[in-house]
């Protein structure tokens, strides 16, 4: 979602690298696809963004795999030498296994909490617009503990999605505790 933010916010293109098109099994083959991706970063101003990036960025000090420590070193080198005209981001919900020389290389590092119950009912709110009953939203806490943004916003579209099906246009607070709960069991278990 930030990436998309500051792509609108300074209206430039957005490209997401898929990491499981670049990673490739074959000596130097990775290393090449980066290349590639940096020259793109060079040559076209935009916000690039390497999600899921902790399986490209993982410790290279816990890393038996040669290869692994390679692709990880060609990286932090592309990035020191990457086009100031592009925004190069990278997003993990796994901060802990990076190598340390990431966060030399990026200018800000960001952590996104999770929400408290009054900011999960403004994201949901914000996501379903005039589809929500005003009642709808309260008391929800019990329901959105342990969902991170992304969750909710997927909840609330499940909801009403559920509701547009049902041929109804008013999304009800037991469609979000249904999408709600949904999303805790297939997310939290």
């Amino acid at each position: 979602m930030t990436a998309s933010v500051l792509a609108t916010e300074l209206s430039l293109p957005m490209f997401t690298v898929r990491l499981d098109g670049l990673l490739s099994k074959f000596m130097g083959e990775t290393a090449a696809k980066l290349r590639i991706v940096f020259d793109s970063v060079a040559a076209e101003r935009g916000v690039y963004l390497f999600d899921e990036f902790d399986a490209l960025g993982a410790d290279r000090s816990g890393n038996d795999v040669g290869e692994a420590r390679r692709i990880l070193n060609s990286f932090l080198v592309f990035l020191e030498n990457s086009s100031p005209e592009s925004i190069v981001i990278a997003a993990t919900n796994h901060r802990s296994i990076l190598d340390k020389a990431l966060f030399r290389r990026f200018d800000a590092v960001l952590d996104y909490t999770l929400p408290d119950a009054r900011q999960a009912t403004a994201v949901m709110r914000a996501r379903l617009g005039s589809l929500v009953q005003k009642g709808s939203l309260t008391k929800l806490g019990d329901y959105t503990e342990g969902l991170s943004h992304a969750d909710l916003v997927k909840a609330a579209e499940s909801a009403a999605k559920s509701v547009l099906m049902r041929g109804e246009t008013m999304v009800e607070r037991d469609d979000l505790i249904a999408a709600l709960t949904a999303r805790r069991s297939a997310t939290i278990g």
